[in-house]
């Protein structure tokens, strides 16, 4: 595998047109001087400076050259020199492998060890830039509008059929595999534990209230179908004949027992439905209890069922589908409080110091745990990496990202090399004057 061949790119062309340039006209200033000395001898001492100046331009220009050009290339080609001087030149294409060694070291030593990880997050509150980003409302219509393009796409590309095969194999196995008195326990436990039964019971026997007294006919229909069941609706019935309404009196008996219910915290029935929560809560917290036998079997008989499984199929199906439908529209409600959803997560993160504290640790648990276990395959993949490169391709790259520097620096040389020489003439020239 190599790097792709690119033309020189216009700083570095710009770079060494300007050196050669300045290494052309120190050399011809120093032949100009040259030929001024035979025809200026009154002017000896002047042209000798000068043309020391000129001189060490050309000396410094021609160092600088051959340093950055053995950095690259062989600038002798076949001529015959000494061997220490031929393997001192193309340094970078002979060390490649030792540098490919050295940058794959840097990167480790420098960005990839767990205790430079560790440093860097201990010094950044990741779960807060987090917060900040999704709280963004452009950022969060971003990734709203990115998989709401995707998730169709999916959809389309896996098959819904496929999913729901999916979705039934590994769902069915994990709750065969699971004992499910545990997990019911522990939902109880937080119920309880949150009054959020109290909450739901509440909740449900204000919405039966209204039911019953804004749905008086239907009420009607089911005590009828109960009593019938019951094996009572004959006798309700003569009752009815004598002037005396069963259905109507058991309504209104169910009635007023509800709005005890609603009127009282302490009511009876709410103190039963409440010890008879936590029994549940304990029974089902012991795999060997009754409760646990029966839920458990209860559990694998409805996985054994045909028809439930090709309902969790068809569910499965109509759900992707309904979701890929509902992505698809221009005001999409999924879109919409996915949206909603995503900055209200950014929000409670910038506003929730514990649970950033939290994040923020096992970010940088698992941070510190990735760089420790898969550092040196990154550091190999990249010393690998610059080892398949070829050579006269990673010459040409380098020198045209850092080769615009490095040609200038022959201009430097010129120049810093013609001061350097002035200084020496002048001092040469005091000395003999002096002396």
């Amino acid at each position: 595998m190599g790097l792709t061949t690119q033309p020189d790119s216009p700083n570095l062309q710009r770079s060494k047109r300007f050196a050669s340039i300045a290494l052309i006209i120190a050399i011809i200033a120093w032949l100009i001087l040259i030929v001024s000395a035979k025809f200026f001898p009154q002017d000896t001492q002047l042209i000798h400076i000068l043309m020391l100046g000129a001189e060490a331009g050309v000396v410094g220009g021609l160092a600088d050259w051959y340093a950055i050009t053995v950095l690259f290339r062989n600038p002798f080609g076949q001529l015959p020199i000494p061997r220490f001087l031929r393997d001192h030149t193309e340094i970078i294409p002979r060390n490649k492998a030792r540098i490919a060694e050295s940058m794959g070291r840097f990167v480790q030593e420098n960005f990839l060890s767990p205790n430079v990880v560790q440093k860097t997050l201990a010094q950044t509150d990741l779960s807060m830039s987090l917060g900040k980003w999704l709280a963004s409302p452009q950022n969060s219509q971003q990734v709203t509008l990115l998989m709401q393009q995707s998730l169709p796409k999916v959809f389309d590309f896996v098959g819904q059929e496929q999913i729901a095969r999916f979705i039934q194999t590994n769902s069915v196995q994990w709750v065969r595999n699971t004992q499910i008195n545990g997990l019911a326990s522990e939902m109880l436990h937080a119920i309880l534990d949150n009054d959020f039964h109290q909450d739901l019971l509440q909740h449900g026997l204000d919405m039966a209230h209204e039911w019953v007294i804004a749905h008086p006919e239907q009420m009607r229909d089911m005590t009828e179908k109960v009593f019938k069941e019951l094996g009572v609706g004959k006798l309700a019935k003569g009752f009815h004949w004598i002037g005396i309404d069963i259905q109507q009196r058991s309504i209104d008996s169910l009635l007023i027992k509800v709005e005890a219910m609603l009127a009282d915290p302490e009511h009876p029935w709410r103190q039963h439905i409440e010890n008879y929560a936590h029994g549940l809560m304990h029974a089902l917290a012991d795999a060997n209890s009754n409760a646990s036998i029966r839920l458990n079997a209860t559990k694998n008989a409805l996985l054994e069922s045909p028809q439930m499984l090709n309902f969790m199929s068809g569910a499965v199906v109509i759900l992707c589908q309904a979701i890929k439908q509902d992505l698809e529209k221009t005001n999409s409600g999924i879109a919409l409080n996915l949206r909603a959803a995503i900055e209200l997560l950014g929000d409670n993160l910038i506003q929730n110091n514990d649970v950033r504290q939290l994040l923020n640790q096992r970010l940088s648990s698992a941070a510190i745990g990735f760089s420790d276990q898969y550092s040196n395959k990154v550091i190999r993949f990249i010393s690998e990496r610059i080892h398949e490169w070829d050579s006269t391709e990673m010459i040409a790259k380098i020198e045209n990202e850092v080769g615009g520097d490095l040609h200038m620096i022959r201009v430097n040389g010129v120049v810093v090399g013609a001061c350097i020489g002035l200084i020496l003439g002048l001092i040469r020239a005091g000395l003999e004057l002096w002396l």
